[in-house]
Order: structure tokens, then sequence, then C-alpha cells
């Protein structure tokens, strides 16, 4: 029977508000001391999803209907980007407002690396938590967690609850490395004492098979590394023995992440509050559950697509259910291109047929292009956000600085040493945005207006030397004609221009 929602005699099917048809009768929101409330925030952190996965940025042979029906109600970034096209550098962006360059240690980390972000400086969280917000993170973390040697069987501090969330469900790094349980607030979940984790990056321990020894236990086979602890049949990058409780099995993976994202709404909707639901979908290993397998025209990495959009409608649908979708800002993105394979066989590559994960765009994660940190970026918010389209330049870093300005809250002038207020452009009352964007991939470029530069890099050992490069995106998005000669005075000018943000030590201005 089809889900109806009444509004006085008027009975309506539930999918009509989904679809914006019926957005003025959306409940207004609630009054707090006489004002509207805050709205709430949901982030909903897509994992490798590149600019042509989804139907809103073209995509065909993948159907996303729920993220589809999600930017038809939102305002849809064309220039939007990742800091990073690797997801590490990326999350730490985003949560202090600082490009990752800047800090020794926040390239890919391992799973027992320690906390990255330092307690006591202001993040996104910290921020809406000093504005009367509940901050929750759900899904993947890869920042890091507790300090010195950590013991996973005991408490582990610090991490998100120390830098500004209230709760936290966590994968603790990827879905391919070690350990392969989940954390909820500062414990192992569902951990038999009796079983004690041990979790090691430099030597094998004695009591797991590993993927290079014994090949024939995997359900899953490997392209490249990922030979170490086999856990769910799949070998892993890092050795673990112990917890077998906790361990997580890969197919109920997106199930359990959105069922906490929902509960910790339904927990909150009577406050404000901000929900960070970083999925771990599509990062490999891509193992959708079986409602999944098979329903995408592109493989496993479609299927995962699919599983992703899955999970997005069942986000999007609670906040209807509980009448908060006129008041709640839900912003779509991804931490970074895409990439197909990844490190394991799982046929990402041949059975891509006429799919483009990057759309138009060159490259990829961990590329130079833009195709390794231009991504998806939808933003809705029915009260004060009109659907449309933008071309401003905005990046994912921005977020602590524009929705410190929403919400009222000063930063201190060390704070979010590189994030640009921009909220104009996010709400769409300006089709401008930042007017510079340092890219990091494979070394840092530069973004400025329609110009992208991209210097020179010596070559190391073996590698090759690349010359300067430099290309107009709005005559050529997929940077196939190097205009460096052609414009040696561009070059100079962008060059300067990261000689001096480099030095400077920030962007922003206090």
């Amino acid at each position: 029977m089809k889900s109806r929602l009444f509004f006085g005699r008027l009975a309506l099917p539930s999918w009509v508000i989904i679809l914006g048809i019926m957005t003025p009768m959306i409940s207004k929101p609630a009054k707090l001391n006489g004002e509207d409330r805050l709205p709430n925030i949901v982030i909903i952190y897509a994992d490798d999803l590149g600019y042509g996965d989804i139907g809103c940025y073209g995509a065909k042979q993948v159907k996303t209907p729920n993220i589809d029906r999600l930017a038809k109600d939102s305002l849809r970034f064309t220039d939007a980007h990742s800091q990073a096209a690797t997801c590490t550098p990326s999350r730490y962006s985003l949560l202090t407002g600082e490009y990752a360059w800047r800090k020794k240690g926040t390239d890919i980390l391992p799973g027992n690396a320690n906390l990255i972000i330092a307690p006591g400086r202001t993040t996104l969280p910290g921020m809406l938590q000093k504005a009367g917000y509940q901050t929750g993170v759900v899904g993947k973390w890869h920042l890091g967690l507790g300090n010195k040697d950590l013991d996973w069987n005991k408490e582990i501090k610090p991490g998100p609850l120390e830098i500004g969330f209230n709760s936290c469900f966590l994968v603790p790094a990827t879905g391919d490395r070690v350990p392969c349980v989940y954390v909820e607030n500062h414990r192992v979940y569902n951990l038999d004492p009796a079983d004690p984790i041990q979790i090691s990056y430099n030597k094998p321990l004695e009591g797991e098979p590993t993927g290079k020894d014994h090949p024939e236990l995997l359900k899953m086979k490997l392209s490249h590394g990922h030979d170490q602890t086999i856990i769910n049949g799949i070998s892993r990058i890092g050795y673990m023995t112990g917890g077998k409780k906790a361990r997580w099995v890969d197919e109920d993976m997106a199930d359990v992440l959105t069922n906490q994202a929902n509960q910790f709404i339904e927990k909150n909707k009577n406050k404000p509050f901000f929900l960070y639901f970083a999925t771990h979908d599509i990062h490999v290993p891509r193992v959708p559950h079986q409602r999944f397998k098979g329903k995408s025209q592109c493989g496993i990495r479609g299927d995962a697509i699919e599983q992703l959009d899955d999970c997005v409608g069942r986000v999007l649908a609670t906040l209807e259910k509980n009448h908060l979708t006129s008041n709640t800002i839900v912003i779509f993105s991804s931490d970074n291109g895409p990439v197909l394979d990844d490190g394991y066989a799982d046929r990402a590559v041949q059975d891509l047929g006429n799919h483009k994960p990057a759309g138009a765009l060159r490259g990829g994660k961990y590329s130079r292009y833009e195709g390794g940190t231009r991504v998806p970026f939808l933003i809705r918010w029915p009260e004060k956000i009109k659907p449309g389209v933008s071309t401003a330049l905005i990046c994912q870093i921005d977020l602590l600085a524009s929705l410190a300005t929403l919400v009222k809250q000063k930063l201190s002038p060390e704070a979010a040493p590189d994030s640009m207020d921009v909220l104009a452009a996010l709400l769409g009352n300006s089709q401008q945005g930042r007017d510079i964007l340092i890219e990091q991939g494979n070394g840092l470029q530069v973004r400025k207006g329609n110009w992208k530069y991209i210097p020179a890099n010596l070559p190391k050992k073996k590698k090759a030397k690349f010359t300067a490069e430099l290309y107009d995106l709005q005559a050529d998005l997929g940077e196939k004609k190097n205009l460096a000669q052609e414009h040696p005075e561009k070059v100079k000018e962008l060059h300067t221009i990261l000689e001096t943000i480099q030095k400077q030590g920030r962007s922003r201005t206090p």
C-alpha cells in the first residue's frame, strides 16, 4: 500500500511531496524564541563518485532517480570542487576550512593512523555546535583516531567527539583497510572483550589467512595490492586478528550506515541538527547488497551507484516523514573524482560500456585534471533556495565560512584559513563564487576564473617530467589544448598566485 500524507482533507501520495510538486504545502519551520528555527543541515558525502556518474549530470546507463529528484529541487553547481583528488585531504579540508596540503600527514591515511585534526581548533561541526546544533557523523571517517599507540579494545579517543561532533558511528578508515569494524562514539561497536582486536600495518599477524598466500579463499579477486588479511572473503590493506563478532559484512554496510543516519535524524528531529553522512559507496571493495547486483547496465560499479542512490532516497524520505524537508539544507557531493580499477578485479573497466564516470572532464581520482576534483554538488533548501543551475566556482572547503555566516557565528582570525564565504552563491543569489582555487591532485594546480594552470613537475626517480600546462576551460573543458606557450603572461600570473598563497599560510582575509 502506498504511503499517503494528509493536508487538511486532502490526501496526497508521499512521492508527490518528494517530487516537489506540493512544495508550498510543506510545513513551516518551527519557532525558537519567536524566530524561525535554524535550518537543519545534512551533508551526504559520496565516495569516489564522478562528475558524470549520476543522471542529473548526464549519466544514461546508470539510474539515479532519488538523486535526480533531489537535483530537481536543488541548485546544481557545474563548477564545484572537492579540495583534493583523494579522500583524506578532501575530508580534512571540508571539516577544517584549511587546504590539506598546508599540513603534513594529510595524505591517504592507513587504517591505524592517529587523529589528524587537533582537538580545540575550529571545525565545521564545532562551529555549528556552538550555534546550537546537535551534530553527528555517520559513515566513512578516514581522518585517524586516537593518539600514539591506539588500543582498539579500549576507549578510542580523541576522535570525532573531541572535534565538535556529539555522536559518531564510523567506518574508521576505508572499506579496503583494516580494522573492518564500526566505531560508535569511543568504542568498537559490538566488540566481544574475549576476542580482542590486533591491528598491524608493518608485519603479518598469526591466525588469519592473507590474500597473497591464499587466493583460493577470495570471493573477490585482487588486481593490485589489497593482498593482506582476508575479511568476509575479501583481502584488505593491513593485517587484523580478533574482533570477529564486531566485523562488518560488506554487503550490509550501506543499509547499516543509512539506518544509523536515519536514527540520528529521528532522535534529533525536534532541535536543529547537523548530519555529516559519509557513505562508503562507491569506494572499493564494491560489494553491493544482493538486491542491487545486476541492477545497472554498468556492472558492479554501476550497481554500487544505484545502491548509493537508494541510500539518498531513504534519508530524504525520513526528512519528509518527519516534516523536516522545508527547513533542512541538504547538500550532496563527492570527496573526489571517479576511479575504475582501484585494486580489485571487479570488472569496473570491462563492464563500463558507454558510461563516462567523469563526463566530459579529463582525469579522475588522483589526477591533476578537472576530473580529479570537479564533482557533483547539489544544495536544496525549499524555504530559501530556488532550484536551478549555477556556474559559480566553489569548493567544499568553503562550507565552514559560508555556513558560519548563515548561522551568525563569527570566525576567529586564525580559524578556517582557506574557507571563503560564498553563501550568496550557495543560496543562488549570485553567480560569483570564489576568485581563486588551489586544487590538489598529484601536486597543486591553480584555478582563476576559466583558467587552469598546472605547474611543471621535476622528474622523480623514473617518473616522467611534466611540462607546464594552461587551459581555458570555457573553450576547452576537456583540457586537451595546452596554451602555456601561447600565454606566458598568464602562466607567470598564476604561478605567482600559487607561490603567494603557499607562502602566506592562509588565503581567507579575517
